[in-house]
């Protein structure tokens, strides 16, 4: 103001009104009629930026930003090295797209199995194994190559022990707590009072980055709430306890049976862990729940597997039919069970009892899983961009920063840049993830086609791990550059960025009409980014009671 203050002035000594224009861009005749002024005239007169205040600086910072870094600490983790841990939390902030498509890919799964299950399968120890199944998303989850194996896990009444005790293992919870519903709290009370703040009337460049940048990191509750609803179990080295307990309670268990055939856990039918040179991407083996989006393809062909074998075995119970062909069925005193007579057998008839028919063909895409991943994206997009998208419409319609409808400034680009690198991130590990499934389809033959897409999908995890890093340390960025002024000047003021030198302008006093359209573009962004985040938790609250 104080700029235009000055021009005027000049002006009316000198009686030159070239650069002074209206809020429309348009010269004025009369210097009291100027409200705006062009490029080169702000920078003959004004000074290049305001002045670094650390008073304001430090107040903005920790007002609007600072809660949101310590939010994300409530993130689930768990990996097994440190800097795995913090790869995770940087493909977090680095793509809001590809850590809500990982959380809503693992409720859509779990939804999947649990209800394939109820559906088809009625069988002593399925209770237990889907249950295990569904939280083990966040392991690479594989099967023994002989599938005669898992056989004797689900046939054998002996390893019923073994089921029940993992199952207990590994339902431990990462759930609510002091500390994260304190730092959740902070979180919406600092993004309060930041709408609280925001003048009615008008609106100053201080007001639309505060408010705008709480608009751009809220997705980040909604992600801490829905992974503190599913409760990962994503702790590796509990993981691996948990199993190796399993395995002696089982030997236990079956130490007194009279088979030749070792106990199929002491031969690991169904593993948790692996080396990184049998699976297709490292990103597999790690398990903060971030990476779900690498193995969900492989977990799901896994749960599909399993399912099927326990579904041959529910159907001939159900038929009536002993694993012992030579024997007659028995009948148990309880009508809801199987007498334990009925589930022995030689090793070939426990492999068969399990069985699918010889007709049947196995793809290596279990069903409906692009489905899923459609939904997922769907729902990950739609987070991300009401967010990111209601930051960018702040600051698109504020005339005292940029001209609105179709100029692009500092501010606005840097928020559409986070938001389109964030989604390019997410196309790229989600490609990545498609093309290493495909691959292990012909891991044991040679296949130029196999070779190819496993090379392309190396390439397009690294670029996006790259990218990722570089996004979230732009985000932060273009948070403390907008706090320390750095964007007041006449080249983000007047749209350099799109307009150009001749074109460009700076709007120092909106009209009412202005300010009119700003205040109606602000309750529609605030009404975009909360209902964005509000539909993403009901959403996913709504999901989970399937799980129950």
């Amino acid at each position: 103001m104080q700029c235009l203050t000055d021009i005027q002035a000049n002006a009316n000594a000198t009686q030159n009104l070239v650069g002074l224009l209206n809020s429309n861009g348009d010269p004025v005749s009369n210097v009291a009629d100027a409200t705006a002024i062009s490029y080169s005239l702000c920078t003959s007169f004004c000074r290049k930026g305001q002045d670094f205040d650390v008073a304001v600086f430090a107040q903005d910072f920790s007002s609007w930003l600072l809660p949101y870094l310590a939010l994300i600490s409530q993130l689930p983790f768990g990996a097994q090295y440190r800097l795995d841990n913090l790869m995770s939390a940087i493909l977090t902030v680095g793509s809001p797209a590809l850590a809500g498509y990982s959380l809503f890919i693992t409720l859509l799964n779990s939804r999947w199995i649990n209800r394939r299950f109820s559906q088809s399968v009625d069988y002593p120890n399925s209770r237990f194994a889907v249950s295990i199944i569904s939280s083990l998303q966040q392991s690479p989850l594989n099967l023994h190559s002989d599938r005669a194996h898992f056989a004797f896990l689900v046939v054998l009444p002996e390893n019923d022990s073994w089921w029940q005790y993992f199952s207990e293992l590994v339902d431990y919870t990462h759930t609510w707590s002091i500390a994260s519903a304190t730092s959740i709290a902070w979180v919406v009370v600092a993004y309060i009072l930041s709408v609280v703040n925001s003048p009615s009337d008008s609106f100053v460049n201080a007001q639309a980055g505060g408010e705008s940048t709480s608009s751009m990191w809220l997705w980040l509750i909604p992600i801490v709430m829905g992974w503190l609803q599913l409760s990962p179990k994503c702790d590796f080295n509990r993981l691996q306890a948990a199993y190796d307990r399993a395995d002696r309670h089982a030997r236990a268990g079956i130490a007194d049976r009279p088979i030749a055939t070792p106990p199929a856990s002491a031969q690991r039918a169904l593993t948790i862990t692996a080396q990184e040179e049998d699976v297709m991407s490292p990103d597999e083996l790690l398990t903060p729940p971030v990476f779900n989006y690498s193995r969900s393809l492989q977990w799901a062909c896994t749960a599909e597997n399993i399912f099927l074998m326990y579904k041959a075995a529910s159907e001939k119970a159900r038929n009536r039919v002993p694993v012992n062909v030579e024997s007659e069925w028995v009948e148990s005193d309880d009508f809801k069970s199987i007498h334990p007579r009925n589930r022995c057998g030689t090793p070939q008839e426990i492999a068969a009892y399990c069985a699918q028919p010889g007709c049947a063909r196995r793809s290596h895409w279990a069903p409906g899983v692009f489905t899923r991943m459609i939904i997922a994206s769907c729902a990950s997009l739609a987070l991300q961009w009401g967010t990111v998208g209601g930051a960018f419409v702040v600051v698109w319609f504020t005339p005292t920063i940029v001209r609105f409808f179709w100029v692009l400034g500092c501010r606005s680009l840097g928020y559409i840049l986070y938001g389109v690198v964030s989604t390019v991130i997410w196309m790229m590990l989600l490609i990545s993830s498609i093309l290493a499934h495909y691959s292990a389809a012909y891991s044991y033959r040679a296949s130029l086609s196999a070779r190819v897409a496993l090379t392309f999908s190396h390439l397009l995890r690294k670029m996006g791990k790259l990218l990722a890093i570089a996004n979230s340390l732009w985000v932060v960025l273009t948070c403390i550059l907008l706090y320390s002024g750095f964007y007041d000047t006449c080249f983000c003021n007047s749209g350099m960025v799109s307009r150009g030198n001749a074109a460009a302008y700076i709007t120092i006093i909106e009209t009412t009409t202005q300010a009119a359209l700003a205040k109606a573009a602000w309750i529609g962004a605030l009404f975009l980014v909360c209902t964005s985040a509000s539909a993403f938790v009901a959403f996913v609250s709504l999901l989970l009671d399937t799980l129950s």
